[in-house]
């Protein structure tokens, strides 16, 4: 007898006694496993997206605070009366950095020699010719940022600080 005339079954195609799956079963089982998939990878992620923002949070008050140092220091530079108002430094520097929380400043002058032989007192007979008496502010600023969320092994607050020294204009 010749095989495929009905009698022997062919042996091309010829599967065994298995049924086959039908195509809906193995689509409802693939969509299950993404959907795991996604609950399980889900927490991760809003884990990595808050830590972003709260780096960003982070960085963002840190150049406010160091921009703060700048402001009062430019203010303090426009004169040899301005270089004198610690207040008025102070008040700039706090201004600039109005959206930093608990930002404080400090303000400061001092003058060299031109030929820079340290600090000297700001009386114009400080220094011998040819050196020119020079002035100098300095405004320092700090705040102390809390995260949102408190994360194991980082501490529970970053200090911040901004820091600002320029030549009085003569």
């Amino acid at each position: 007898m010749k095989t495929g005339d009905g009698v022997n079954p062919p042996t091309r195609g010829w599967t065994s006694g298995r049924p086959k799956a039908s195509r809906g079963a193995g689509l409802r089982q693939e969509a299950g496993q993404a959907l795991l998939e996604t609950a399980l990878l889900i927490p991760a992620l809003l884990m990595i997206l808050v830590g972003v923002i709260e780096l960003g949070r982070l960085a963002y008050f840190s150049i406010e605070t160091s921009n703060a140092a700048h402001a009062g220091a430019q203010y303090g530079a426009q004169s040899a009366t301005s270089a004198v108002d610690n207040s008025g430094m102070q008040q700039a520097a706090l201004s600039d950095g109005a959206d930093v929380p608990g930002l404080s400043a400090t303000a400061s002058s001092f003058c060299t020699c031109s030929g820079g032989t340290g600090t000297v007192t700001c009386a114009l007979s400080s220094c011998t010719a040819p050196a020119r008496l020079v002035q100098w502010v300095k405004v320092s600023t700090s705040a102390t940022e809390a995260p949102l969320l408190h994360y194991p092994g980082l501490p529970s607050s970053f200090a911040l600080t901004g820091q600002a020294i320029m030549r009085v204009e003569q």
